[in-house]
């Protein structure tokens, strides 16, 4: 099976992109609510009772109810900012103590990578600063910490003496913490009556731990790209980008969920490539053969490239991966290699229907990667029903 990594560009380092300084402000308003106008589209399938998919000589149908929705599609580049419940720990680094030891409080109190740190001493915890300053007065008194850490479902209490450490002439505990994300990616939709969008097709996780990171507050802005880092086997390519502060694009986000992010842009974006909003196909409807992504290779534009469905997953619902796709636009393979860092969230159009969205590349194969059925994200968004079967007798 071939290897395939998200497509999200994120860096726990050095970022491949130039960040806006300071922390932004994020809007954050009401979802209003939605009404889906008639007419309706039925769609029917044959069930057996362990899989919806699977075809068996059974008289009984299931009729799935949905509605008409049309959506504007997006292929921006966007700025991605995430701010974590607590602080995630990235990993850990040994103390030189004043005897001239090297010691870890944070192995010793059994705090792993991965794990959130929520509270110290009862205070919720928000940012890595808030952290290294209760360190230090802790380490200056000599009073221990003690620490509510997360872990998967898991929440428990450990205690940690801050150490002296000579070569830094600082009180530490021994750890890397991280209180934010940051990264590139591709606006997918956005619906013009509720500014709803969707983006990037995945979760968003903690590159330290391969974790989903808990969502405290999020920002999206827009993104200028500079370069493309061409992909090749083995080592997936990238787009170089820039965040912009001219408010082309500007939106919250509310939720960092399995297929995508979401949440409420204040203004529709000004570089759109569609002004009006088109029809979205639902999941039975998509079909292998040539379909169209949009996506920015340079600056702020928008284009459109071959592709082709190679293959749909309806079972995949868990992961996103419903569609196995392949770039057949020369000159984007010429320009990027494939599918590279930065396209999660690209729209794909097939019969002038928007029907998805790039999620991933394949590692040995970057022509190669998975979709996710818009339909799918439009559930995440709560812009459709997840459940509208009725059970019918034939």
């Amino acid at each position: 099976m071939a290897r395939h990594i998200s497509i999200f560009s994120f860096y726990a380092g050095f970022p491949r992109f130039y960040v806006l300084p300071g922390r932004l402000p994020v809007a954050v308003r009401e979802p209003p609510g939605l009404n889906f106008p008639a007419p309706f589209e039925e769609r029917f399938k044959l069930q057996s009772n362990l899989n919806l998919y699977e075809l068996v000589p059974r008289r009984e149908v299931v009729a799935s109810v949905l509605p008409q929705i049309k959506v504007i599609p997006g292929g921006q580049s966007i700025g991605v900012l995430l701010h974590s419940q607590g602080v995630i720990v990235v990993g850990h680094s040994a103390i030189l103590d004043q005897a001239g030891n090297k010691v870890n409080p944070a192995i010793d109190a059994g705090i792993n990578d991965g794990d959130v740190i929520l509270k110290i001493n009862g205070e919720p915890i928000k940012s890595e600063g808030q952290v290294r300053d209760m360190v230090a007065r802790a380490g200056a008194s000599g009073q221990p910490l003690v620490l509510e850490v997360k872990r998967g479902e898991t929440i428990f209490e450990t205690k940690i003496d801050p150490v002296y450490c000579k070569e830094t002439m600082q009180y530490r505990i021994g750890l890397l913490i991280r209180d934010s994300a940051v990264g590139l990616g591709t606006l997918t939709f956005y619906d013009p009556e509720s500014m709803t969008y969707g983006a990037l097709g995945h979760v968003v996780t903690d590159m330290g731990a391969a974790r989903p990171i808990e969502l405290s507050d999020g920002k999206i802005v827009g993104a200028s790209v500079q370069a493309i880092h061409r992909g090749k086997r083995g080592q997936p390519g990238e787009k170089v980008g820039m965040f912009r502060d001219d408010g082309q694009i500007n939106g919250s986000i509310t939720r960092n969920t399995r297929l995508g992010i979401f949440g409420y842009l204040q203004k529709p974006p000004e570089n759109a490539s569609f002004n009006e909003p088109i029809m979205v196909a639902p999941a039975s409807q998509i079909r292998e053969g040539q379909a169209e992504m949009l996506t920015v290779l340079k600056e702020d534009k928008v284009e459109k490239f071959s592709i082709e469905i190679l293959k749909l997953n309806p079972q995949a619902v868990h992961d996103g991966k419903g569609m196995v796709i392949k770039v057949t636009d020369q000159r984007l393979l010429n320009q990027t290699g494939g599918i590279i860092q930065g396209m999660s969230g690209s729209p794909i159009i097939q019969d002038n229907k928007l029907v998805g969205a790039v999620t991933h590349v394949f590692v040995n194969d970057p022509a190669r990667g998975y979709g996710v059925p818009l339909e799918w994200m439009l559930w995440e968004a709560g812009l459709l029903p997840k459940e509208k079967d009725k059970r019918m007798a034939s």
